[in-house]
């Protein structure tokens, strides 16, 4: 007789989180309780918007709660013991996280039998914490995927359920490789909790050796430094694509670079080398960086050739700014 779905809770906030939500809905799990974050100021009026998993659970109808913390001595003590309550009455058997962005506390994760499982994006113990998949494509990476952790008090520190890799391919951003692995986490999810109703699952402890740390993305590392090789810059590039995006300063305007190539060149870092139809080129600490598409502030997206025709830039002019190596 084949066990009936697991009761999961679900903790998560963004897109990523979202899709691994539906996919467990799909599945036939239940889920008597989803937490997300409050809602946050967005767009140009700054009004208060729900978070994706919001979104989605309210479109299931499903119970909602939004803490703006899970610590019970903590700031918001009352936040804390209005969830700890929800998640009781919702007696899950396991919880179910992805970049949910609270720190869970022993209580929370000793709550359901099967305690929490998290959806990480990346091959741990490379890259824990905030952004790994910004991280892994700036370093160079040739592969990332998902992991399946059980959820202990550490920032990704505990044991290992499942993983699979994924390359990282020369092209990726941070927005085409998230789709893929928010589609790849949701799959591995649901596998997990189809064997988790019929047997418990061995965690093997992560490695000792080969720790990284992916640090959430601040917005001045925006500001490109242009006397770093124009390798490094490019993945950059990529890394910030969407948020913050990478930025310069061109005749006088800031400016978003979303593309570039890695070409010879030489010259002192942020000279135009090259700037009409061969291509706008500018000198970096090594090598030199073709730019593809480039952004104006308040204007779209365009081709280097377009923005040329819009701005003209003549070799020799010095892109301005930098930031940290």
């Amino acid at each position: 007789m084949t066990p009936p779905p697991l009761r999961v809770a679900f903790a998560g906030t963004p897109e990523f989180a979202a899709t691994a939500l539906a996919a467990l809905l799909q599945a036939g799990h239940p889920v008597p309780l989803v937490l997300t974050q409050p809602d946050r100021p967005a767009g140009r009026g700054l009004r208060p918007q729900a978070s994706p998993v919001k979104q989605l659970a309210q479109a299931h109808g499903l119970p909602l709660a939004q803490p703006r913390s899970l610590r019970l001595d903590g700031r918001w003590p009352d936040d804390a013991l209005a969830a700890r309550r929800a998640l009781e009455a919702a007696a899950p058997e396991v919880l179910v996280v992805a970049a949910y962005g609270l720190i869970l506390p022993a209580w929370v994760l000793a709550l359901p039998r099967l305690g929490g499982i998290n959806i990480h994006a990346s091959l741990l113990p490379r890259w824990r914490g905030a952004a790994p998949i910004q991280r892994a494509i700036e370093a160079g990476d040739a592969q990332t995927g998902i992991t399946l952790m059980q959820m202990d008090t550490g920032l990704d520190t505990g044991a290992l359920l499942a993983a699979q890799a994924l390359p990282i391919g020369p092209g990726d951003t941070s927005a085409t490789l998230h789709a893929r692995l928010a589609a790849l986490g949701a799959d591995l999810v649901v596998q997990a909790l189809a064997r988790l109703r019929h047997a418990a699952w061995p965690a093997q402890p992560q490695p000792g050796e080969g720790v990284t740390y992916a640090h959430k993305i601040e917005k001045a590392e925006s500001a490109i430094d242009w006397r770093l090789p124009a390798a490094v810059i490019e993945r950059r590039l990529r890394a910030f694509d969407p948020y913050p995006g990478a930025s310069t300063v061109l005749a006088g305007q800031p400016v978003k670079l979303w593309r570039g190539r890695v070409v010879p060149g030489q010259g002192v870092p942020g000279q135009v080398l090259q700037a009409g139809a061969r291509g706008l080129v500018l000198a970096c600490g090594e090598d030199a960086l073709e730019l593809l598409t480039l952004q104006r502030a308040g204007a779209g997206r365009v081709t280097a050739r377009e923005f040329l025709q819009r701005h003209p830039l003549a070799a020799g002019a010095q892109a301005e700014g930098g930031g940290s190596r």
